[in-house]
């Protein structure tokens, strides 16, 4: 069974392999939407004829190495802050700042936990829990959101000592995957991934016991490919999009 680290790395090559094609998008893109964005990225390319090079991590991350000069065409971030920021200062593309879509948040267990998800996030007050998995809230919006849940339950200061840090959203998922994490607060999108549907259950987290996880792209001014990722952010407001984002669990923004 392939680890989610493995097929991201897999979902990028395949995109990116393609021959004969001219032009290349090269996508910064929140770990959350690795399987969404792998869905729409495909179909784009087949229809554009423009590769699509998807690189997935944590948004926090991806933002200060596009302070840094990294060579991304596009930024889809997990939420608004970081994409408002490097347009602040002027690392972004004029006018091309898009809000596509809300994610949403859940705490994930194994089909083996016996912990009662119907108690919500109070289930990781269980004495069996001995380790929770969460994004790093240092550079990760669904680390910052989990936190914020777990200190609106108000079992955040009887739980912090458990907390497993994962890189991203992705590596988060991987910890309770493999067992290292009993628990763990992850994104719907993954929770609904093929790697994950049916190796565990989930409850979602209310949206009002955290802030809203609502994310944007951008357009990076050093891009070579403007004409390109305009036509890629043209796509994102397509059905065919809204509904690859949908299907893994997002709200899409009707606009």
């Amino acid at each position: 069974m392939l680890n989610l680290k493995k097929l991201v790395l897999l979902a990028g090559l395949a995109l990116a392999a393609q021959p004969g094609v001219a032009q290349e998008l090269t996508i910064a893109a929140a770990a959350d939407l690795q399987f969404a964005m792998f869905d729409i990225g495909a179909r784009f390319q087949k229809e554009s004829g423009t590769t699509v090079k998807l690189l997935y991590g944590s948004s926090g991350n991806f933002a200060q190495q596009i302070q840094n000069g990294a060579p991304f065409d596009m930024f889809f971030s997990a939420n608004l802050e970081y994409p408002k920021q490097l347009e602040a200062s002027g690392l972004t593309e004029p006018g091309t700042f898009y809000g596509y879509a809300k994610g949403k948040l859940v705490l994930w267990v194994p089909n083996e936990s016996k912990l009662d998800l119907a108690l919500g996030l109070k289930a990781l007050l269980d004495p069996a829990v001995k380790k929770i998995a969460i994004a790093n809230p240092q550079h990760a919006p669904y680390g910052k959101a989990a936190v914020a849940a777990m200190q609106q339950e108000k079992i955040y200061d009887r739980v912090k000592d458990k907390l497993a840090l994962g890189e991203n959203i992705s590596q988060t998922a991987s910890f309770v995957i493999s067992g290292a994490a009993d628990a763990g607060i992850v994104a719907l999108s993954l929770a609904l991934s093929p790697n994950m549907r049916d190796r565990g259950r989930y409850f979602e987290i209310p949206g009002g016991d955290s802030p809203a996880i609502e994310q944007a792209c951008v357009i990076l001014r050093a891009s070579k490919n403007k004409d390109a990722a305009r036509k890629f952010v043209d796509f994102m407001k397509t059905p065919a999009a809204k509904e690859a984002l949908r299907n893994y669990g997002f709200d899409v923004f009707e606009k």
